[in-house]
């Protein structure tokens, strides 16, 4: 991307106001979390200190922490959404550079945005069930400061990637669930590929200048998993 800097000046834009409705969102997440743990926690109110105080804060922080790595996975989905024809241009030329690209579904934008609606839901769907158990897993001791923790990386890791993917596998009519058999098919891979951008993407100016290379990445990643593997010569097989 680095050598096409007009393309990625044009990728930077609607991961840049992803941002800021993003960061505005959390900010005022941020600013009500105290409320909202008082609101969650009437249970607490007869407690005496430190617990009362204990118990709320900790819920603040871990609301936060969940909204702030849900925002990490879904940032990706919603800057794709927005900049929906720029990135299936920018995989396609990646494409057709590495060797040509398939010719993918033809259909109007409206449609094309109706499609990466459809799939970004199913993927927060499944994002969800994941999410939220580890969500109040953190109250545990221990684990819920440690193991839990860099679990969630983990899956947000994996998640990312599918998201990043799914401009090209959508090229290729690969649907959401084949998209996730053929992730768990490579889990290193995948997890590999999306943990260092989830972890680059907490930092906010560095999501948006990420944001291009990562689809133009995830692109010649999709080429690695879905190309057919050689065909054995039968004659040096008799010669083995």
């Amino acid at each position: 991307m680095l050598r096409h800097p007009r393309r990625l000046a044009f990728g930077l834009l609607p991961a840049l106001i992803t941002l800021v409705v993003y960061a505005a969102a959390l900010v005022a997440l941020a600013l009500w979390a105290g409320d909202i743990a008082v609101w969650a926690t009437p249970f607490a109110d007869d407690w005496g200190s430190p617990w009362q105080s204990l118990l709320r804060t900790s819920f603040a922080l871990l609301l936060v922490g969940a909204a702030l790595l849900l925002a990490v996975i879904t940032f990706t989905a919603v800057a794709l959404l927005v900049g929906d024809p720029f990135y299936e241009s920018l995989s396609e030329q990646i494409e057709d550079s590495e060797g040509g690209a398939p010719p993918g579904p033809d259909r109007p934008l409206w449609q094309d945005l109706a499609v990466s609606v459809r799939d970004s839901l199913q993927v927060l769907w499944r994002v969800l069930l994941f999410t939220v158990p580890l969500f109040f897993l953190g109250f545990v001791p221990v684990i819920g400061q440690t193991v839990i923790p860099l679990l969630g990386l983990a899956v947000s890791g994996f998640f990312l990637t599918l998201e990043l993917t799914s401009v090209a596998m959508d090229r290729r009519g690969i649907p959401v669930p084949g998209r996730l058999r053929l992730l768990r098919g490579q889990l290193g891979v995948a997890v590999g590929f999306g943990l260092p951008l989830v972890v680059a993407f907490l930092v906010p100016l560095v999501a948006v200048l990420l944001m291009p290379g990562a689809v133009a990445g995830a692109t010649l990643l999709v080429r690695d998993l879905t190309a057919e593997p050689p065909v054995a010569d039968p004659v040096a097989l008799g010669k083995a």
